[in-house]
């Protein structure tokens, strides 16, 4: 964890991520040869399925893509197993830059998020968390498809995200977790927030 004393920003930082979670590099020079050793990974041994292997790979790189231009410095994907069933989450980590010199405080940036929920909105949470690596901003919240997009096999997520001061920057760092396993949100909430705490910043 980075010194309170030290104001300079961070060189880097360090999450731990249960087993059956892998990482995907967002860099363009970096994604497809990133991409390619997952699939290799996922797919070991299985050589019959090459049709399958090569829509696995054109997706991630496609999701990739997607998370980069919004961002994204790293997508996580879970293959994490339970019984004979995968368990599908991700996390992606991104960079939040603000407007002007000095952050909102996680506290005032804690009480415009629940502005932005609306006085309809009964299913996002807004808090105030203490992390390892500093005060963090967490927001949980459900999206539930329409009528359309059910029948196009979209089902209702959860997400989780934290944003977290980089210290002696002017930005964020935004961790934003979702699964589709709504029925057992809570227990996968529980899940992000065990990661989230292990967030640390590196020198």
């Amino acid at each position: 964890m980075t010194d309170p004393e030290n104001t300079g920003p961070p060189s880097d930082y360090q999450l731990l991520l249960p087993d059956g979670w892998f990482r995907i590099l967002l860099d363009p020079e970096q994604r497809d040869a990133s991409v390619d050793a997952l699939v290799e990974r996922r797919f070991r041994g299985i050589d019959n399925a090459p049709h399958l292997k090569e829509e696995m790979r054109a997706d991630l790189r496609r999701r990739a893509a997607e998370a980069y231009e919004g961002g994204g410095i790293e997508l996580y994907l879970s293959f994490q197993e339970a019984g004979p069933l995968t368990v599908p989450a991700s996390l992606l980590v991104s960079l939040a830059p603000l407007r002007g010199p000095e952050p909102p405080a996680p506290q005032d940036l804690a009480r415009a998020f629940a502005r932005d929920t609306g006085p309809d909105d009964d299913g996002t949470q807004v808090s105030v968390e203490e992390l390892a690596a500093g005060t963090a901003v967490r927001v949980r919240s459900a999206t539930r498809p329409t009528e359309r997009e059910r029948q196009d096999g979209h089902r209702a997520s959860v997400s989780v995200e934290y944003h977290v001061p980089v210290p002696g920057t002017a930005q964020y760092l935004l961790l934003t977790f979702s699964t589709p396993l709504e029925p057992v949100a809570d227990a996968m909430a529980g899940l992000f927030d065990a990661i989230a705490s292990s967030l640390t910043w590196t020198e």
